[in-house]
């Protein structure tokens, strides 16, 4: 039974492209919220997606925010007599930056990037358990920007020691370049609108004032005919 509807989406492709992908094998997606990374059973392999893009949403003062780096973590098993396989599956959570609520709260992905990050599973499932050339891995790209630089302590598969997210020294710097103050404002809105103080701004209100100088002195000069 899907516990939501991300769930409910996350099976449904994998089963369709299990189908196509290995038809004579009968295989299972299980979700679990337990799963260690390198703790691993006897035959079992691991994949792990350290950069899928999702949106999360807190539940505790329903704000939301995009996530280039969420982290789920595939054990897979094959039973090569039965021709039965199992995977199970771990999307890390994210803490709310803005409540700092203690909830871990979940992610949810467009349809669109479920595929994506399934042909990719698939991909290691095959050359993993099948000993196949898998093919190439799709490399996923956020349908939109982070909506806040990525921040270790509220994310649940950094605590947890897992490196996924190491910005270059080049990308610090254009941070640093871009947003001065964002450091030592933590809750200022990087986008806010536009910029009454730009010069394009200043030019519109100087010509308008000189228009309206215009006007008033057109209308108070007297008529000489």
């Amino acid at each position: 039974m899907c516990t939501s509807l991300t769930t409910c989406e996350w099976k449904k492709v994998f089963y369709e492209k299990m189908e196509v992908a290995k038809p004579a094998d009968s295989w299972e997606l299980i979700i679990d919220p337990n799963l260690k990374p390198s703790e691993l059973a006897p035959g079992w392999k691991q994949y792990l997606e350290q950069h899928a893009s999702g949106r999360f949403h807190c539940s505790w003062c329903w704000h939301t925010w995009q996530s280039a780096h969420v982290v789920i973590l595939f054990h897979m098993h094959l039973d090569r007599a039965r021709r039965m396989g199992s995977v199970r599956m771990r999307v890390y959570k994210q803490l709310c930056y803005e409540c700092g609520t203690a909830r871990l709260d979940e992610s949810s992905m467009l349809e669109e990037n479920i595929e994506g990050l399934v042909d990719n599973l698939i991909t290691s499932l095959r050359e993993q358990c099948y000993d196949e050339d898998g093919g190439q891995y799709r490399i996923h790209v956020a349908s939109r920007p982070d909506s806040w630089p990525h921040r270790a302590e509220f994310c649940e598969a950094c605590q947890e020691g897992i490196v996924h997210w190491k910005p270059s020294e080049k990308l610090l710097e254009e941070e640093v370049t871009t947003y001065p103050s964002e450091a030592s404002k933590p809750r200022a809105q990087a986008g806010s609108g536009y910029n009454f103080l730009s010069l394009r701004w200043c030019l519109f209100w100087a010509s308008l004032c000189l228009l309206v100088v215009y006007l008033q002195f057109s209308f108070r000069s007297p008529a000489f005919f």
